[in-house]
């Protein structure tokens, strides 16, 4: 492996404040609390004209992520597009709403490029030389692509099940893909045995305390967007719990550094009713996560034990904001209602989050006072099948300009 010419932050429990060098380890090992980058509060941070003039890649904040010096992989990741649509806001009932388009992210087409990003560079710090994940599809595209252009191999472990388009969309990057038998949380911890045995960077289980930190750039970049002012409200689908959790800090370290003015959105998780333990929590009010068995078509979402799940139902309440369970055929609602009105199209997950917004806005969580941001963390590409039934009423007519006369007769006249 080339010599890095990064090196990765010390860590710190957020349980107990055990203190920790920089490792590939993400559990602590006195409390079993998660580990967190530490920062230095004398480290520079650049004003806003300053980073407004670096290029357009997450590494535009990088004195917010937990590498110093200059990245080894993945430069061109992040700055993704944020799109207003007056038209969805004024079906929501918002003031006025936009769309945060991680669909079109590089390489593969979700968040997931961002926490990647971090991970393997963070891999470069501690020299690991093959990295490798456990994921529902977004993360194992996302992992196998960037690896791939880093010249590190990769294993991306996976269910069994899961949708064709994400695992071709790994294949095809010469990773070494294995389908495991059982749900991702049998995945997940499989890969945590692989990577103590092996000494291998698996992004989301021991370099989890570097990868997390990614998400973080999705808050920077909707302040910078907005003209480096923060929403009222922002709608997130929730899998693990943890990019609602790196939302809410990234705003945070923006506030306390005067990057940005003003207040902490409220903070709005949505989730498949058919996997949806941290809805749950969110409206007991109190007490743990209780596990359960995902069954829905957003297997993107589809972790029954989330590992952040207990933070993210603190950020929710404690920001005023809440958590939405929708069905599977909210979901595809969801996608379809987001691209005929904004022409994006988005996978399950994204769909969740459309959803989650329409049933928050109909109880009166969102209102016509709100500045609102959706989170669309996926490209539909991976999912078409979840909306196949647009094309079966699909007219089918001979090449013939009689034909197309009566095609639009027939569509100008009144629905009987």
């Amino acid at each position: 492996m080339t010599a890095p010419r990064i090196e990765a932050h010390r860590l710190r429990c957020r349980a107990c404040g055990a203190d920790y060098d920089a490792q590939a380890l993400a559990i602590c090992e006195n409390c079993i609390g998660p580990l967190e980058p530490v920062y230095s509060d004398r480290r520079t941070r650049p004003d806003r004209a300053t980073i407004a003039r670096r290029p357009p890649s997450l590494w535009r904040y990088r004195e917010w992520l937990p590498l110093n010096g200059e990245p080894v992989y993945s430069t061109e990741t992040g700055f993704t597009p944020l799109i207003e649509s007056p038209s969805l806001a004024r079906t929501l009932g918002a003031g006025r709403l936009w769309i945060k388009n991680d669909s079109v992210s590089h390489p593969s087409l979700s968040f997931k490029d961002r926490v990647v990003a971090v991970a393997l560079n963070a891999a470069a710090a501690l020299d690991l030389d093959t990295v490798g994940c456990a994921s529902t599809g977004n993360l194992a595209n996302a992992v196998a692509a960037q690896a791939a252009r880093a010249g590190l191999p990769a294993w991306v472990f996976i269910p069994e099940d899961l949708e064709l388009a994400k695992v071709i969309g790994t294949a095809v990057y010469g990773a070494r893909v294995v389908r495991v038998r059982g749900t991702y949380d049998d995945v997940n911890r499989l890969c945590a045995q692989v990577a103590d045995r092996n000494n291998w960077g698996i992004v989301n289980v021991n370099l989890r305390s570097y990868y997390g930190e990614g998400s973080k750039t999705v808050a920077f970049e909707i302040a910078e967007q907005l003209g480096w002012r923060l929403p009222t409200a922002v709608v997130a689908p929730m899998a693990g719990g943890s990019l609602l959790t790196k939302l809410h800090k990234g705003f945070r370290e923006f506030l306390a550094d005067e990057i940005v003015a003003g207040g902490i959105p409220r903070m709005y998780g949505a989730q498949a009713a058919g996997c949806a333990p941290i809805v749950r929590l969110v409206e007991k009010g109190e007490g743990r996560i209780e596990p359960v068995v995902p069954d829905t078509i957003a297997r993107s979402l589809a972790i029954g034990s989330p590992a952040d799940g207990g933070y993210a139902a603190r950020v929710i309440r404690e920001t005023g904001g809440w958590a939405a369970a929708v069905s599977d055929a909210d979901i595809v609602t969801g996608i379809t209602l987001l691209a005929e009105h904004t022409g994006v199209f988005t996978e399950t997950a994204g769909g969740v989050t459309v959803a989650g917004a329409r049933a928050l806005a109909m109880t009166g969580r969102l209102t016509a006072a709100d500045e609102v941001v959706l989170c669309i963390t996926g490209n539909g590409l991976k999912t078409a099948e979840v909306v196949q039934d647009q094309i079966e009423s699909l007219p089918v007519i001979a090449p013939s300009l009689r034909e197309v006369s009566d095609l639009l007769d027939w569509a100008a006249a009144p629905a009987a």
